[in-house]
């Protein structure tokens, strides 16, 4: 039986502060629940309601079951779900060879955690070989971010570091694309099977000091009167021209 002060702990995980300090975060509703859980992966503890319909037959760790009241006072959400689980704030360490060998896609202060989270979708959807966050970017644990994902979060490498620091020492032999309106036509690209792919906000671009260990700019042809795209439209674009011509 979960005390008040398990509930407040629960509840408390909405903001970072608080997730930084327990090194937990939570994740909240039937879909993204069920979504992670399929993707194997481990969770701390589930919380649920006896009307929880799927998942809860072989769901690990077993659900500590909640009244509807114990629920609403550990959600997040306005209306509760009838789910809801802890994780484990793990940080994945980037290997001695940081970002030289595979395909991986770096963000520069994406702030919007739903960009960030699809940005994780297209890095599953393309078996991208990691995902580097700046410091700035939207919280990877925050739950519209795994929201987004729709799983990926589960599936996907992913570390957060200084980017620019890291794309200084990428070897020359890998190029650093980063994705800008003046730049090479995406279309022309040559196979790559070692490439930095660099996304940087919607609103600002990418950084001057990122932007000045970008080795080629990359641009996708307009043919309309749009003024930009989507962080995510960009990145898939991208990912495929990429994917297309190298191969798996």
């Amino acid at each position: 039986m979960p005390t008040k002060a398990d509930l407040q702990r629960l509840r408390s995980l909405r903001d970072k502060k608080h997730r930084e300090t327990l090194g937990l975060f939570v994740v909240e509703g039937e879909k993204v629940v069920g979504e992670l859980l399929a993707a194997k992966f481990a969770f701390e503890e589930i919380y649920a309601t006896p009307d929880w319909p799927a998942g809860r037959e072989g769901a690990k760790p077993a659900p500590i079951i909640l009244t509807p009241a114990e629920m609403a006072r550990a959600s997040h959400y306005p209306t509760p779900s009838s789910v809801l689980a802890v994780g484990k704030i793990r940080r994945t360490p980037l290997p001695d060879r940081g970002v030289a060998r595979g395909l991986t896609l770096a963000l520069d202060g994406v702030q919007d955690p739903g960009n960030v989270g699809t940005l994780l979708r297209i890095a599953d959807w393309y078996a991208l070989d990691r995902v580097v966050l700046s410091p700035d970017c939207a919280d990877l644990f925050s739950q519209k971010v795994i929201n987004a994902s729709m799983g990926s979060f589960a599936r996907v490498t992913v570390h957060t570091v200084p980017l620019a620091p890291l794309l200084a020492g990428v070897p020359a032999a890998t190029p650093v694309l980063g994705c800008d309106l003046i730049g090479t036509d995406v279309h022309t690209l040559s196979p790559l099977k070692d490439a930095v792919i660099v996304i940087g906000s919607e609103g600002r671009g990418l950084s001057s000091a990122v932007k000045a260990c970008i080795t080629q700019f990359v641009t996708i042809p307009r043919y309309g009167g749009a003024e930009s795209l989507n962080a995510g439209i960009a990145a898939a674009i991208v990912c495929d021209n990429l994917r297309r011509s190298a191969g798996p």
